[in-house]
């Protein structure tokens, strides 16, 4: 019984020693926790985290609102057209016989990767053309002229 007795004293000395050491930590933490400024950043972040749910939900609204317009596709239709219509295409993909600029006779320009560039023309001219670079008529005129065109149309 006895030894019991002092196996249980010695329990609680050692609890008692724990608790105390939990304690000290326990109030060094309070120390170097501010209490206040941790609820006032808190109280600041939940703020603007309503602030950006707020800024997502409009500009997911703002997103929607732009995609979903028929009209926008309406007014996209009339620019894609006046574009083809520029540069002479037709909405139903056909390409309109191409002034002959002299460059069916010239040598096909050989690219990089040794694959020739093929012009396409009217079913009569078979032959490869538009890789060999301006040909005589001002074809130098028309080609810069259209360059700076489709340059513009980049922008």
């Amino acid at each position: 019984g006895c030894a019991l007795k002092l196996q249980t004293v010695k329990s609680h000395a050692a609890m008692a020693e724990a608790m105390a050491n939990t304690a000290k930590a326990m109030h060094k933490m309070n120390k170097a926790v501010d209490v206040p400024a941790i609820t006032k950043m808190m109280a600041e972040f939940e703020k603007e985290n309503m602030k950006s749910e707020m800024m997502q939900e409009i500009m997911g609204d703002a997103i929607d609102d732009a995609m979903e317009g028929e009209e926008n596709e309406e007014e996209e239709e009339k620019i894609v057209n006046q574009v083809l219509d520029e540069i002479g295409i037709d909405i139903q993909g056909e390409v309109p016989n191409a002034p002959s600029l002299g460059l069916a006779n010239e040598m096909p320009a050989v690219a990089v990767g040794g694959k020739v560039a093929v012009g396409l023309g009217d079913d009569n001219n078979t032959t490869n053309g538009g890789g060999g670079g301006g040909g005589g008529d001002g074809g130098d005129d028309r080609l810069s002229d259209l360059e700076a065109r489709l340059n513009n149309l980049k922008r």
